[in-house]
């Protein structure tokens, strides 16, 4: 049964999702609302997992987000799932900047049904990642004039976008409409271009991808 933290300044969304979390089996240790008092949660309680908004008081600024960056500063893999409004480029850099893993970001007009988010908070306890699909295009973006990234075909960049949501190649196959195997040589074809090491670790094989897109 995973601990959970959750840091979301407005009363109805933390309320709805201490009791969706319940409901689904993990314990809530601390609902907060405010950076300072997320980072005294996150280094003194330790969670398995916390759910954090960007946003919150004083400033309403990135106090989550840089609570949450401090306390992995000092407990290294400690996992964080950031639930925002927005893409914000530069936050999804910074969370993925120590390679580690355990980390997501959904957004939250886009989280459309629970077992979608409490698969994805699993997922981040366990030291896996869940990077929604629009970080992903906005990284994969932010970078379509590297020439890798250029040669990709757009089968290949589809399987690229899944494979750094954290998905398997079963995952993969069954979003695509692909066999596995067709999977396979799609992402060996991918860590060829991007000149990646191959890996049949999952959570390995989506590290290397995130890192390299946050490299360039």
């Amino acid at each position: 049964m995973s601990r959970v933290l959750i840091a979301e300044d407005l009363y109805l969304l933390r309320d709805g999702l201490v009791h969706l979390l319940q409901a689904h089996g993990f314990t809530v240790v601390a609902a907060v609302e405010s950076g300072p008092e997320l980072l005294k949660g996150l280094l003194e309680l330790r969670p398995d997992v916390s759910i954090v908004d960007v946003r919150l008081p004083p400033t309403f600024t990135d106090e989550g987000l840089q609570a949450a960056l401090a306390a992995r500063a000092k407990v290294p893999g400690l996992p964080i799932l950031v639930l925002s409004q927005h893409v914000e480029q530069l936050y999804a850099r910074e969370l993925l900047a120590d390679g580690s893993g355990a980390i997501g970001y959904l957004l939250k007009d886009r989280v459309f049904n629970a077992t979608q988010f409490v698969d994805a908070v699993r997922r981040v306890a366990e030291g896996g990642t869940a990077m929604d699909p629009e970080v992903i295009a906005k990284l994969l973006a932010s970078n379509a004039r590297n020439e890798p990234l250029a040669a990709l075909t757009p089968r290949e960049r589809e399987v690229l976008e899944a494979m750094a949501e954290g998905r398997s190649n079963a995952g993969i196959s069954q979003r695509l409409y692909l066999s596995e195997s067709a999977v396979a040589k799609h992402t060996a074809s991918i860590f060829a271009k991007l000149g990646l090491a191959p890996s049949d670790d999952d959570n390995r094989r989506v590290l290397a991808v995130l890192a390299y897109l946050n490299s360039r």
